[in-house]
């Protein structure tokens, strides 16, 4: 075998992809350069041909030697056969009960028998000739939108979290805030509520603002806690809150959100109410803590550990003193900083779960609607816990698309397959367990990267593909979407493979349509009656323009301002925007175009075919019930436009009687009623 053909065979077994097709159409092909870098990022670094080729006999050995699979995804509902070579002893350690062993004796098979979802081991033979083979139990299907909520057509509305604000708190959106709107919108007919991401951004990163870059997944953003609702322990507590909701008049309720002066504000409020807590709190609520430290387990520690130190030592790592703690749930309580950082979690914990529960109790059938990102930070809490499964030195993104044509870096952290599989993929299912706690739906953002995901390699080198473990994955979702009965959208936006979108729609993993994008060859707007039943449909999302910034064009006046087209591009795509918006107008037939397009008519026009389409769900941006003209997010900008800060033009509370929102809700209503009548036509032939 030659160097090459070691490296060819190399990089398969590790999962790298060895060619793609562009934005083009167009065919390339990985690297060397590209290859080695992230053979080095799975832990195999190799400099020489001599070394390549080693590794190549070393893995192919390994691989040799092996008579069974490494895992099997089955159904818990079902018996699966594995045949043996030969007879043998086997046992089965299950996940619920590590101790207690299923065994047997194979003549030519093992007859495996139903077991309950998670992961168990099998293990086969004993001595030199034992094998171990994961065993991965999911049922076959994600919950459905009729298992979930009992209905096969919804709609709902999609929020930025920090743009919410009220009269008596008027700085960044909160946690009660949510509540109070998931709360109005289920009054006028929503049945969810959709937010941006709310995983912890990191108790010493008030400078990071994306949501989409946080610092673990599994736990929750803290500045999003709404600390006049917490209950205060003292005399002293109550009068901190006071001043702070007093000192929160001040600043002003419209314009953008200031988030290092709001965590200036609240960090030491958080502090003392802590120590409040600590010195006053009754031994219920005390009790109620510590059960929530417990269900945290091991990983909670780790996060809290992670926050102590990075507060203490800053984010870089690898300068930090080593440490000798207990990673023991008991060593929470004898650490007053890994006690703060638990107990700020579980304040944010219970106000999540209060939002979603003030949602349900308005009548929405899902409740909150909540984003998982595609990964965290490489410099946060999840990279440092979750190291032995974590890709080094590469960073996920994506190559030139449509949604960005020069290409995109993330700067996030990439799961590597083979060192998430050895883990027995904890760290993932650990982070989408804790992900759907507190909601009726989730969305995966970017679902592609549970199939494969583009890693750019730090040393410079091009990007590339690589495969995840895709039936492991997906079968995981599907695991702890049925334990918390949790709809599952995968954002499936992108260059995507062919069959992807039927694969993940079998399994009950809705799609995720954006009509701005849903053309044909021809760049007509397709029918949105043809739209994909499992899927979830919507205007726009927080990186394209609002329904009135589409309408004037704003996202071409920021292209010709940043230089990013010349004139001519420019007067080339204002002429393609006005066909567009000429096209949205007849996209619904109970709409009547007249010689002045207006916004509103377009608003109406546009809510009315995705009501009527044939998407299961559909979703309307808060934006554009106000009719705002800026994007949440333009991406491929930090500092020239105001991403991630915009705030809505009016209090929460005065959402409730906002004409445009009672309009859609009666646009959503009408069109609930023609299914619901049409179903019974149907059933009664």
């Amino acid at each position: 075998m030659t160097s090459e053909q070691a490296l060819d065979w190399l990089a398969d077994y590790f999962g790298i992809v060895g060619c793609y097709r562009d934005l083009t159409g167009e065919e390339q092909a990985t690297s060397k350069e590209t290859k080695l870098a992230l053979l080095w990022a799975n832990e195999v670094n190799l400099t020489t041909d001599i070394e390549i080729r080693q590794a190549a006999s070393h893995y192919q050995e390994k691989t040799r030697k092996r008579r069974y699979p490494e895992e099997i995804v089955i159904d818990p509902k079902q018996r699966h056969t594995l045949p043996t070579s030969d007879d043998t002893t086997w046992h089965i350690q299950t996940e619920q009960s590590p101790s207690d062993h299923i065994a047997g004796c194979s003549k030519g098979q093992i007859d495996i028998p139903p077991l309950q979802s998670g992961i168990h081991n099998l293990h086969i033979g004993e001595g030199k000739n034992a094998e171990a083979v994961r065993l991965i139990v999911a049922p076959k299907t994600a919950p459905s939108l009729i298992e979930v909520a009992g209905q096969q057509h919804l709609w709902g509305v999609n929020a930025a979290l920090y743009g919410l604000h009220s009269k008596s708190s008027p700085g960044i959106g909160n946690f009660q805030h949510l509540s109070k709107a998931a709360e109005i919108c289920g009054q006028h007919g929503a049945s969810f509520l959709g937010i941006n991401p709310v995983h912890a951004i990191g108790w010493s990163s008030p400078e990071v603002i994306s949501p989409y870059s946080p610092s673990h997944r599994g736990f929750l953003n803290g500045f999003y806690i709404a600390a006049d609702i917490i209950e205060p322990c003292s005399n002293a507590s109550q009068k901190l809150i006071a001043d702070w909701k007093s000192s929160s008049l001040q600043k002003s309720t419209v314009g953008r959100v200031d988030y290092c002066d709001h965590v200036a504000h609240l960090r030491p409020l958080l502090i003392a109410l802590y120590k409040d807590f600590v010195a006053q709190a009754p031994g219920w609520q005390k009790a109620r803590f510590h059960e929530f430290c417990r269900r945290g387990g091991t990983s909670l520690v780790r996060f809290a550990r992670f926050e102590k130190t990075a507060n203490r030592h800053g984010s870089e790592s690898s300068s930090w003193p080593q440490h000798t703690n207990s990673s023991s749930v008991e060593s929470i309580f004898g650490d007053p900083d890994l006690q703060f950082h638990a107990w700020v979690q579980w304040i944010a914990d219970g106000q999540l779960e209060s939002a979603h529960a003030a949602g349900l109790a308005s009548g929405m059938k899902l409740g909150l609607y909540l984003d998982f990102a595609v990964g965290a930070r490489r410099d946060g809490a999840e990279a440092w816990c979750e190291a032995a499964s974590i890709a080094q030195g590469v960073s996920i993104g994506a190559p030139p698309d449509h949604l960005s044509p020069a290409g995109q870096n993330w700067n996030l952290t990439a799961f590597a397959p083979k060192k998430l599989a050895a883990n027995n993929y904890q760290a993932f299912r650990d982070i989408l367990s804790q992900a759907m706690r507190h909601c009726g739906v989730i969305r995966i953002d970017h679902v592609l990267g549970l199939n494969r995901c583009y890693w750019i390699p730090d040393d410079g080198s091009p990007g590339g593909y690589i495969r995840q473990n895709f039936q492991a994955m997906m079968a995981l979702v599907r695991l702890e979407a049925q334990r918390s009965n949790t709809l599952v959208i995968g954002e499936d936006l992108g260059l995507v493979p062919t069959g992807f979108r039927e694969t993940m729609n079998e399994r009950n993993i809705y799609s995720y349509g954006v009509l701005q994008y849903e053309k044909n060859a021809k760049g007509k707007f397709r029918s949105p009656k043809k739209y994909r039943s499992k899927s979830l449909v919507c205007f726009g999302t927080h990186d394209t323009p609002t329904l009135a910034g589409y309408f004037k064009a704003r996202d071409i006046d920021w292209w010709q301002k940043l230089n990013w087209i010349n004139d001519s591009n420019t007067n080339n795509a204002r002429a393609v925007r006005r066909k567009d918006i000429s096209q949205l107008f007849r996209l619904s037939i109970k709409q009547k175009v007249t010689a002045r397009q207006s916004f509103n008519l377009l608003r109406n026009t546009v809510h009315d075919a995705l009501a009527g389409s044939n998407a299961a769900m559909v979703s309307v941006q808060l934006d554009d019930v106000f009719g705002s003209v800026e994007a949440q997010n333009l991406p491929g900008t930090i500092d020239e436009h105001p991403n991630w800060q915009t705030k809505y033009p009016c209090p929460t509370e005065e959402l409730k009687a906002e004409p445009q929102l009672v309009k859609i809700g009666q646009i959503m209503a009408s069109h609930t009623r023609s299914n619901s009548q049409l179903a019974k036509r149907k059933s009664v032939k």
